[in-house]
């Protein structure tokens, strides 16, 4: 069987397989903080495109950057999933913004460029999984990792 093997390159070189596990990090605008609220809507927003685009393992939104464990599914390029994400969670959280404000709000809220990494073994899964699960622990924003309102985990992401 064919492996097929897609790359392309903005700031940031980006290589995607069929079938591949990718961990991501994608940043705010000049690491503007997003408050609990925003951090919500970007994750009800991701957990929407599970089963769709995407198959979601777990990922982590923090104030000012978000780290996702993720496979692209139904042909959706990686570039595709992460400009959705993006453009759509802005939006949302612009609409949001506008709202508490009275005015109408518009601009960027994410950085143009992700980091991406292909998974290559379950060693390295393991330790992605670790990293996301601990990440607002090492930011001192809880205690308990799993009771992070920001933290997602698909228990069913194996099956």
């Amino acid at each position: 069987m064919e492996e097929k093997f897609k790359y392309y390159k903005r700031h940031l070189p980006h290589f995607q397989t069929e079938g591949s596990i990718y961990f991501i990090t994608f940043c705010t605008k000049n690491l503007q903080i997003l408050n609990i609220e925003e951090q919500i809507i970007v994750k009800d927003h991701i957990i929407s495109g599970n089963s769709i685009y995407y198959k979601l393992n777990s990922f982590i939104i923090m104030p000012d950057h978000v780290h996702l464990l993720l496979t692209p599914i139904n042909d959706n390029s990686l570039r595709r999933i992460m400009s959705a994400i993006k453009s759509v969670s802005a939006k949302k959280i612009n609409k949001y913004r506008g709202e508490k404000s009275g005015k109408v709000i518009s601009g960027h809220i994410w950085q143009d460029e992700s980091y991406d990494r292909i998974i290559r073994n379950e060693k390295e899964l393991r330790e992605k999984m670790d990293y996301i699960l601990y990440n607002s622990v090492k930011k001192e924003l809880t205690e308990d990792p799993e009771r992070y309102y920001g933290y997602y985990y698909n228990e069913f992401f194996f099956e």
